[in-house]
């Protein structure tokens, strides 16, 4: 009953194809400043950016295959630094980094438009918008979820069910509680511990089916991977009260898998372009591309090694033959140039 893993929010990638670059269900445009140099690397290029409500978006608008993908979930830190532009000079950039498969990377954007802070407005606007809208998108145990026995709504949360008389089957005794089905995720708290919670998101569910276990028939959800993959067991009385259940969460997962909700929300100023507008040409370009399994040197033109100061110290690499420079902890020469997953 999964739909496709969400992985435009949660990573970053380097020259993907037409595809990834379009917006999956639930994903929406809400900048995009056509002026943007990537200065770090493609310093000197004008390129295209884009704010959506998971990720940004920069491509060449030149060469459309060069671009970049870089999901709000991974950005540590946004900052505003002066860097050196080829086509500005000295100019006030934005500085954003990265973490993504325990590996730092860092984007330098600068608009080529001058005396404009929308480049900086919009990113770290969206970004915060993002950060505190987890809910919408991440399983959550033991939150503040529940207030006088009723369910604290998100903002664009609406409760379509409340089920009492749902035993939670985590331990040996089960645990009574009370299931929130709304049109964003399935809810349940136990009826003497409002604070023994958990919220499962749509979004993060594998599959939902019904099991035999030690205590009888039961529902089973079974989370994503990315949120921790859980499974969870629920029973309810009688059998055809938990097979209604069962068909009600089918259905509402089917809805929500159509349009999700992530639970950013926005306001444009200017009328945006529509998609037809905003999709990338698929131009032939006159040169034949050599297919490789090598990485891609955008990785490295991106790598962040912190704040280095200095080369380090040389040391003796056994498996080069020769001296090299020291390698931060936790990174090996075989994993740098490892690819992507």
């Amino acid at each position: 009953m999964s739909a496709d893993v969400l992985w435009e929010d949660r990573d970053v990638r380097f020259d993907v194809g037409v595809l990834q670059m379009h917006m999956r269900p639930g994903e929406k445009i809400i900048d995009r400043l056509d002026a943007i140099e990537d200065t770090k690397g493609n310093n000197g290029e004008r390129g295209r950016l884009i704010v959506s409500n998971l990720r940004i978006l920069w491509h060449s608008q030149q060469l459309p295959r060069v671009n970049l993908s870089i999901g709000f979930s991974c950005i540590l830190n946004i900052s505003t630094k002066a860097a050196q532009s080829k086509i500005r000079g000295t100019t006030e950039a934005l500085y954003v980094l990265t973490k993504c498969n325990n590996t730092r990377f860092e984007f330098i954007f600068t608009n080529l438009v001058p005396g404009t802070p929308r480049l900086f407005t919009s990113v770290i606007a969206v970004h915060r918008a993002y950060e505190t809208t987890k809910m919408y998108r991440d399983l959550k145990l033991r939150g503040a979820l529940i207030q006088n026995k009723q369910l604290r709504l998100l903002p664009l949360e609406q409760v379509y069910d409340k089920i009492g008389g749902v035993w939670n089957l985590s331990s040996d005794q089960g645990n009574l509680g009370t299931f929130f089905i709304t049109n964003v995720r399935l809810v349940w708290h136990a009826n003497l511990n409002e604070s023994f919670n958990v919220s499962i998101p749509y979004l993060q569910m594998k599959s939902v089916k019904i099991r035999d276990s030690k205590f009888g028939v039961a529902l089973v959800i079974e989370s994503s991977q990315q949120s921790g993959g859980y499974v969870l067991g629920f029973r309810i009385d009688p059998v055809e009260k938990l097979q209604d259940v069962h068909r009600e969460i089918q259905s509402l997962h089917r809805v929500y898998s159509t349009c999700p909700i992530f639970g950013i929300e926005f306001e444009v100023d200017n009328k945006m372009e529509s998609m037809e507008e905003l999709t990338i040409e698929n131009v032939q370009d006159d040169v034949e591309i050599e297919t490789t399994d090598e990485q891609s040197d955008a990785f490295a033109a991106y790598f962040a090694d912190g704040n280095k100061q200095k080369d380090r110290d040389p040391v003796y690499s056994e498996e080069l033959g020769l001296a090299v420079e020291k390698l931060k902890d936790g990174f090996t020469l075989s994993g740098l140039w490892e690819v992507l997953s």
